[in-house]
């Protein structure tokens, strides 16, 4: 198999998300960072690429995507062995895109909406507000593991390679999860994923770029 080419910040929770997503599945992927910290990602070659200039993207043989979770799933459907990860089933399928969606649309935002202002506006504090707001959404990722193993059911799938590469950005910064013992038992589970060391030490080196820009 010819490998796809993934355009990827590791500092970037949902870049992180797609390649995890692609070493779970087993897909053949060549990394080419786009430091966004340098504002690589605003390179005419780039700009070409993906006009709306983010991470992660893909190229496979000029077939070009972005938005992590919709990689996720091209990727999934394209090199999965079955579809475990991504079940054909309607059901099951609707499930893990609900979680899905609910990473893009709920929990990531709320991070995001943490962790930005502090890397790019000289944000110093973080708001109880934002506090609340966030251990809110994580109650309800915490309710979603209290009836299923993972994320989406009882086996491993997308949603959780998605969802752990948020969760383990928030995490890396300091973040308390003691009062939701279903996450903390899920993110054990996670630590047997392919590309989880990989993952977590890119997350941690985030969670050191904004714990400085807090000191």
């Amino acid at each position: 198999m010819s490998p796809v080419k993934l355009y990827h910040f590791p500092l970037s929770a949902p870049s992180r998300g797609a390649c995890l997503a692609a070493k779970v599945i087993g897909a053949p992927i060549e990394i080419e960072i786009i430091d966004l910290f340098k504002k690589e990602q605003f390179k005419e070659s780039f700009l070409k690429i993906n006009p709306q200039h983010c991470v992660p993207t893909l190229d496979d043989e000029g077939f070009i995507l972005w938005e992590s979770r919709a990689i996720a799933c091209y990727l999934a459907d394209k090199y999965g062995k079955d579809d475990s990860l991504y079940p054909k089933d309607l059901k099951r399928r609707a499930l893990v895109n609900q979680r899905l969606y609910f990473d893009s649309s709920f929990l990531y935002v709320k991070i995001r909406a943490i962790c930005y202002p502090i890397l790019y506006q000289g944000v110093k504090e973080i708001s109880k507000a934002l506090k609340d707001d966030l251990n809110g959404t994580l109650g309800f990722l915490n309710k979603f593991l209290e009836s299923s193993k993972w994320v989406a059911g009882e086996n491993c799938t997308i949603a959780d390679t998605s969802i752990y590469a948020s969760v383990s950005a928030i995490l890396a910064v300091g973040w308390d999860i003691t009062q939701f013992p279903n996450i903390q038992r899920w993110l054990k589970q996670c630590a047997d994923l392919p590309g989880y060391t990989e993952s977590e030490e890119d997350a941690k080196l985030f969670g050191e770029a904004v714990r400085k820009n807090l000191s």
